[in-house]
């Protein structure tokens, strides 16, 4: 009985006792300190509990996130896909090729993010610990999303969010796009960003580990930026394409190629980023042949497991 009290008490008192958490240092993390690792590791159910109970608290202040936030042509055209695969061309008409392999498209209502932005301004308000992606660089104001990932935003109605995002709306896209990931899109993986002039510098050129990457830009319409675009290099002209961001605006491309974020000079962009790849990190090698899949072999789920192995 005592422990069982003990265990009730831990639960209800998980939002207090992660608030009082000291976060690793950023020198820490920077050096991939052993006892960062321990630090997120020791925590990680104390965390999705805080998050669980802080979700709850502030329930009556927030939006419950779902997909009435998304591009309302958009959701209505994956609808009737899902329901009918045939219909996949409707999908794909939305999508604008922009550079060789890279395309964009419109995945939230700019008028909506301002619901998401609040949720979002709302967590990075919350004062429970959240790991910084720190792959190229240790961004700031970022934050993990996947439940693999160390110190990720467990928050109930976002993850609701995130894993349709990935698996009713990106990967039937990525399948439709480029058919060759088709079995190497079993297991997820995302994180948030925000540049800042003044704070963040320029992203080298470089390619992603994953098959497929989705880049949206979760700026509200009045949240004006300049610079902080992205160069695509072009192996058919050799060239870099600059392409610029917008409000709910998605890019996405197969992980191989070749990009960088220019700095940026003023206001600040706010992105997640979000990866598909297969099972132990499996990418398809360059020039993998597409295959021969059919419209209804695209808009359906994996039955693979989800690993927990996160790239970084």
């Amino acid at each position: 009985m005592k422990d069982t009290t003990i265990q009730y008490e831990t639960r209800l008192n998980a939002l207090q006792q992660a608030k009082a958490l000291e976060l690793p240092s950023r020198e820490a993390m920077l050096s991939r300190s052993p006892s960062v690792a321990k630090f997120w590791d020791e925590n990680r159910y104390l965390l999705s509990d805080a998050w669980a109970e802080w979700e709850k608290g502030e329930a009556d202040k927030l939006f419950t996130l779902d997909e009435s936030l998304l591009d309302a042509k958009l959701r209505a055209a994956v609808e009737q896909a899902w329901e009918n695969p045939e219909t996949e061309l409707s999908v794909k008409a939305l999508l604008e090729e922009v550079s060789q392999d890279v395309f964009q498209f419109q995945l939230f209502d700019p008028e909506r993010l301002a619901d998401l932005r609040h949720y979002l301004d709302a967590v990075a308000n919350a004062n429970i610990p959240l790991r910084p992606p720190y792959g190229i660089a240790l961004n700031r104001g970022g934050a993990m999303l996947d439940k693999r990932s160390e110190g990720f935003l467990a928050a109930p109605s976002f993850q609701s969010l995130y894993q349709q995002l990935l698996d009713q709306y990106m990967r039937p896209i990525a399948r439709l796009l480029f058919p060759e990931i088709l079995g190497y899109d079993t297991q997820t993986f995302g994180f948030s960003i925000r540049y800042e002039a003044g704070v963040d510098t320029s992203l080298r050129l470089h390619t992603d580990a994953s098959s497929v990457t989705l880049n949206v830009n979760i700026n509200r319409p009045e949240e004006s930026f300049t610079g902080s675009e992205v160069d695509f290099y072009d192996p058919a002209t050799g060239n870099m394409n600059r392409l610029s961001f917008k409000p709910g605006v998605a890019m996405i491309h197969r992980g191989n190629v070749a990009h960088a974020a220019q700095p940026i000079r003023s206001g600040e962009r706010s992105n997640l980023v979000l990866w598909l790849y297969g099972d132990r990190g499996l990418t398809p090698f360059k020039g993998n042949p597409a295959g021969d899949y059919d419209a209804h072999q695209r808009w359906t789920m994996p039955s693979n497991d989800y690993d927990d192995v996160a790239p970084f």
